[in-house]
C-alpha cells in the first residue's frame, strides 16, 4: 500500500544542496510507488513559537502564518522526511523554528510513524550530523507512536551546487527514499 510520504526542506539557499538530496529521497519514494510531497520554507512565513501552550487545548497555534496549512500536512502523512544544511553541527534554525512550530501536533491523533533527515555539511566524517540528528530524535521522541527512522548525510557540500559531484551522496538519498514502503 503506498505511504503518504512529505518532505520538508529548510535551506534558504538557491541550488541548496540539502534540496538536492530532498530531490534524490523523493524520486527514489515515488519510485517506490509513494505519494510524495515536497515543502520548501524558503518563501514561508514561520514566526517563533510563543511558548504559550494554547496548542495543547485547541490543536491550533495562536499565531497565523504558513505553519496553519503545514502542520495539517504533517499530521496527515505516514512518512516524514527533512531536508536540512547543517550549520555548526546542527539542524538549520528555520527547520528548528518548524519543528518547534508543530507543537499543536502533540496532543492530536497524527499518521506520521517515520521520521527520516537529510543533511549537508561543508565538513565530512560521522560524527558531522550527530548533534542534528540527535536534535531531530528528540523531536520524534515527544510523538510515541513514531520512530526515527534514518539519516544520510552528505559531507564535503560547501558551496550550491556541489552535492552533483558526490554520486554516493546523491544515491544514498535515493535509496533512502526507495526504502519506504
Amino acid at each position: 500500500m503506498p505511504r503518504k510520504v512529505l518532505i520538508v526542506t529548510s535551506s534558504l539557499r538557491k541550488k541548496s544542496n540539502s534540496e538536492r538530496m530532498a530531490e534524490e529521497a523523493a524520486r527514489g519514494a515515488k519510485d517506490a510507488g509513494n505519494t510524495v510531497e515536497v515543502i520548501s520554507l524558503k518563501d514561508k512565513e514561520i514566526h517563533f513559537c510563543r511558548g504559550c501552550l494554547a496548542c495543547q487545548k485547541s490543536g491550533k497555534c495562536v499565531i497565523r502564518d504558513d505553519m496553519d496549512t503545514m502542520t495539517g500536512k504533517i499530521r496527515d502523512a505516514d512518512v516524514l522526511i527533512f531536508a536540512t544544511p547543517i550549520y555548526y553541527y546542527e539542524l538549520s534554525g528555520q527547520l528548528k523554528t518548524f519543528l518547534d512550530r508543530c507543537n499543536p501536533l502533540y496532543p492530536q491523533e497524527y499518521a506520521f510513524r517515520d521520521v527520516y533527515l537529510l543533511s549537508a555539511s561543508a565538513e565530512e566524517g560521522e560524527k558531522v550530523a550527530e548533534k542534528a540528528v540527535s536534535g531531530l530524535k528528540g523531536w520524534t521522541a515527544c510523538f510515541p507512536k513514531a520512530r526515527f527512522a534514518g539519516s544520510v548525510n552528505g559531507g564535503g557540500a560547501t558551496a550550491p551546487g556541489d552535492v552533483e559531484g558526490h554520486a554516493k551522496t546523491l544515491k544514498a538519498a535515493y535509496e533512502l527514499g526507495r526504502a519506504i514502503r
